[in-house]
């Protein structure tokens, strides 16, 4: 008998790959700098952070249907969940793991119920964490009332689960009309919620209440299925240094200050249904379109891309911990918490690049192995 890998990775776009770097960094700062607002997000530096994780759908889309649509008559639906676990479900339990790890060092009166949970509880919660199953807000460990309270964004990748899944049982069949008829009523419900709601901003999804997964289902439909078809129609824009170019829009649009006041909120929904809509499709477009002419740039994009997803599923047990740290010390934005801001980055970037170096990488190609690669007759 022989072994043969079955369905060798595609050439990466490294371009998107730098991209989804460049924001899982422009995550972390935001994370650090909320910490100083009390909750103001008027006041919030680097105001419109959490988009991120709106171009990390979009950008999902966009690649899984560049690396699967064309491959569903020689796998099936089992075959794609099992290589999308394998990609994303290990640093899902690194994740978790972590964020036991430094639970009771984040005993602040940010988060009431820390002190009060018993270790078997957190144990649970952790093992629960592990499969990205969320957990009810009546099993709430920290006072937030997360789906997954020791690693916060977690919830971002349940909801990528459910789109995975629906691309693998639906939407991956549908013509391009159907899908521009699907992403555009996706788009009105985006542009419904955020013109129409309270906030007039994309903050939520991280609870497992109706008004939370109202909010999920808002942010990944639309730029998920978005990037899907985007992949399909094809038009990309080439431009010179198209990296730098994209990598500016992406930092000017999510350091952008809030737009309106607390009387005219449906202006920041305006300009984040335009962020989603027309200007993230558009950097992608440019991103995937371009090209690298130099090796320093394929090194930087290589190592931002290899390294976003694990910075972006560890780093927020460190905010919590830096968020503790401020609560209880009455920091406030200074240099003294600029600086401690800036340790938590770079410990963040190191955790991360540890964690891809020494777990994710080898556990990965494990199980590639074991699961991804079927026997054959010599």
């Amino acid at each position: 008998m022989a072994q043969t890998t079955y369905l060798e990775s595609k050439n990466h776009y490294p371009i998107l790959d730098g991209l989804r770097g460049v924001a899982s960094v422009l995550v972390i700062v935001f994370h650090v700098l909320e910490t100083f607002t009390g909750g103001n997000k008027f006041a919030q530096i680097i105001n419109h952070g959490y988009l991120a994780v709106d171009f990390f759908f979009l950008l999902s889309g966009f690649v899984v249907a560049y690396a699967y649509d064309d491959r569903w008559g020689k796998m099936t639906a089992w075959d794609f969940y099992k290589r999308r676990l394998v990609r994303l479900q290990p640093m899902v339990i690194m994740g978790s793991i972590i964020g036991a790890a430094l639970f009771y060092f984040q005993i602040s009166p940010a988060f009431p119920y820390i002190a009060g949970t018993p270790f078997w509880e957190v144990l649970v919660i952790m093992l629960i964490g592990a499969t990205l199953i969320p957990v009810p807000i009546s099993m709430d460990i920290r006072g937030w009332q997360e789906m997954h309270p020791l690693n916060g964004p977690a919830w971002s990748l349940f909801f990528e689960y459910i789109a995975n899944i629906l691309y693998a049982v639906l939407v991956r069949r549908f013509s391009k009309i159907v899908l521009s008829v699907f992403v555009t009523l996706a788009a009105f419900m985006l542009i419904q919620y955020l013109v129409t709601s309270k906030n007039g901003d994309l903050i939520g999804g991280w609870s497992l209440n109706s008004e939370q997964l109202y909010i999920g289902f808002t942010r990944v439909l639309f730029p998920f299925f978005g990037g899907v078809l985007l992949c399909r129609i094809g038009k990309l824009i080439r431009v010179k240094n198209a990296f730098w170019w994209s990598s500016l829009l992406i930092i000017i649009m999510l350091s952008i200050p809030r737009i309106g006041d607390e009387h005219h909120v449906w202006m920041n929904g305006i300009y984040e249904s335009l962020c989603l809509i027309i200007v993230f499709p558009l950097i992608v477009s440019i991103g995937a379109g371009g090209e690298l002419h130099s090796a320093r740039s394929e090194k930087i994009c290589n190592f931002l891309g290899e390294i976003s997803y694990p910075l972006y599923i560890t780093h927020y047990p460190l905010i919590y911990l830096f968020t503790a740290w401020v609560v209880n010390n009455k920091v406030p934005l200074g240099i003294n918490g600029l600086l401690m801001g800036l340790l938590v980055v770079i410990t963040s970037l190191v955790i991360a690049y540890l964690s891809l170096r020494f777990y994710d990488k080898p556990v990965r190609e494990w199980l590639r192995k074991k699961v991804l690669v079927k026997k054959i007759n010599s």
